[in-house]
């Protein structure tokens, strides 16, 4: 996901994607223990989308604050 898109969405989107984003990263790496995937560099891929939807909130959050 591209930061622009992530930037447009709402706190409460943003939110909720975060959540489901976590809910499929936990699954792939069950996933991935059980029988290895096929591209593993999917799990690295979604930490970092994780990461940056994390930051681009605490951003806007504290943008919020002021």
């Amino acid at each position: 996901m591209k930061t622009s898109e992530i930037r447009e969405m709402s706190v409460k989107d943003l939110r909720d994607r975060i959540a489901t984003e976590q809910a499929n990263l936990d699954q792939m790496r069950l996933n991935h223990a059980i029988s290895p995937l096929e591209d593993s560099s999917k799990i690295r891929k979604a930490k970092k989308d994780i990461a940056r939807m994390l930051t681009i909130l605490a951003e806007v959050e504290k943008s919020e604050q002021k």
